[in-house]
């Protein structure tokens, strides 16, 4: 039963076939051919008894600086083994920083990273706000600090760096980087991966992108999403988008789908701000405009893929048709789907009528109308693949990452 509790999370996220490689040992057990290391700006190698030697064993180096354009490396290993655990935390944690800041992984001597995110949205704060959380993978105990417990394994080597792209120096970065070195390299592990995307003005009726097509065998680990809505439509409701998982050799069509995005992360009928292990919506508030983020962890619903994997997002809201029409009739932008009077009874799936029929048509009934709508978007996709790169394009300029933040508003407005 303790073999079964210690080992759970880790069972769940790696396959049968590398368990034995990769698990942590039950509590009471000392695994042979594994040596724990850790890096931090005190042993910035993880050298065997060489932390703390700057200043005669006291505290003397415990956070870097990195200036404007920048970039540090956190950590340099090589060998094989697993990184169990990253943990740091920056002095100014405000949303230009959290965006402008970016996180880049290397696996085995790779030339492009696996990892490619702004710091904030990595660790679920893509909204430009930190709040405290406690989720099965990522978490941030006061709201002000980034800790992962996401096991990546690697072959030969792992680099680990952080970019300063954002506005101002980075005066204090405090970091921990907790990992096990293997004699024997982990047997057919495969490698984590993230990548984030951005979009500030949808199209109407395309798909936002949470993970362009790639190829390879693998697993989706999951993602967290932020949508800044569009004034144009108030205050009506932006989720009814529904996640396309399209698998290996899918075309046109997904073979996982889902029914609305509140419905993807575990709610209904709208999303408040709530977090639990494996889905969640950290911010969730029409304050300061819509903002908000949320996030699905694939963990106990495991998706595999064998040959290639794309992960889609439908850009569609939804509001009753008085609203909807009174929308379309101040000009913004959408393209009504369907109308739902309350049961399939006289559903209306408008798209596929021969003709473009107008919501003011008294043929149509009233109900719950949705709609394509253009919102900003951004998303990092969580992922395991065979390989140390994923071919995937480089993230946004910083400016890009950067435009058109949304800060909170002051807490006495609130």
């Amino acid at each position: 039963m303790m073999r079964l509790a210690t080992a759970a999370l880790v069972a769940l996220l790696v396959p049968a076939s590398t368990m034995a490689q990769n698990e942590p040992a039950p509590l009471f057990e000392m695994p042979e051919g594994e040596h724990t290391r850790w890096i931090s700006p005190e042993n910035p190698t993880g050298a065997v008894g060489a932390g703390g030697h700057e200043n005669r064993g006291a505290k003397g180096h415990a956070f870097e600086t990195i200036p404007v354009g920048e970039t540090h490396v956190l950590a340099d290993i090589d060998g094989s083994g697993v990184i169990d655990r990253l943990w740091m935390t920056i002095e100014d944690r405000a949303p230009d920083a959290l965006r402008g800041l970016r996180l880049e992984i290397f696996w085995d001597g790779a030339q492009t990273p696996a990892v490619s995110v702004p710091l904030g949205d990595f660790f679920l704060h893509g909204a430009g706000e930190m709040v405290p959380m406690e989720t099965a993978l990522l978490s941030s105990p006061e709201g002000r600090s980034f800790v992962s417990t996401i096991p990546m394994p690697f072959q030969t080597g792992a680099k680990i760096v952080m970019r300063n792209e954002s506005p101002r120096q980075v005066n204090l970065i405090f970091y921990d980087i907790n990992f096990r070195l293997l004699d024997t390299p982990p047997k057919d592990a495969l490698y984590f991966h993230a990548w984030w995307n951005r979009d500030r003005r949808t199209e109407l009726g395309e798909d936002f992108r949470i993970l362009p097509r790639i190829e390879g065998r693998g697993r989706f680990l999951g993602t967290n999403v932020t949508v800044l809505t569009n004034p144009a439509y108030k205050d009506a409701w932006w989720g009814e988008g529904e996640v396309k998982i399209y698998l290996d050799d899918d075309d046109a069509l997904p073979t996982l789908i889902g029914t609305g995005t509140e419905d993807y992360i575990g709610t209904a009928w709208g999303q408040g701000a709530y977090i639990n292990r494996f889905q969640g919506a950290p911010i969730a508030t029409w304050e300061g405009g819509g903002r908000w983020t949320f996030y699905r962890f694939h963990v106990p619903d495991p998706v595999y893929f064998t040959s290639g994997i794309e992960v889609a997002l439908q850009q569609i809201g939804g509001a009753r048709k008085n609203v909807v029409t009174g929308l379309q009739e101040a000009g913004a932008p959408l393209v009504p789907v369907t109308i739902d009077p309350g049961s399939r009874n006289n559903f209306q799936k408008l798209l596929s009528r021969d003709e473009t029929v107008a919501l003011t048509d008294p043929s149509l009934p009233d109900g719950h109308t949705n709609f394509y709508r253009s919102d900003d978007v951004a998303a990092v996709a969580y992922f395991y693949l065979d390989r140390a790169e994923n071919g995937l394009p480089p993230i946004a300029s910083p400016a890009e990452r950067m435009a058109g933040i949304r800060l909170a508003p002051p807490a006495e407005e609130r």
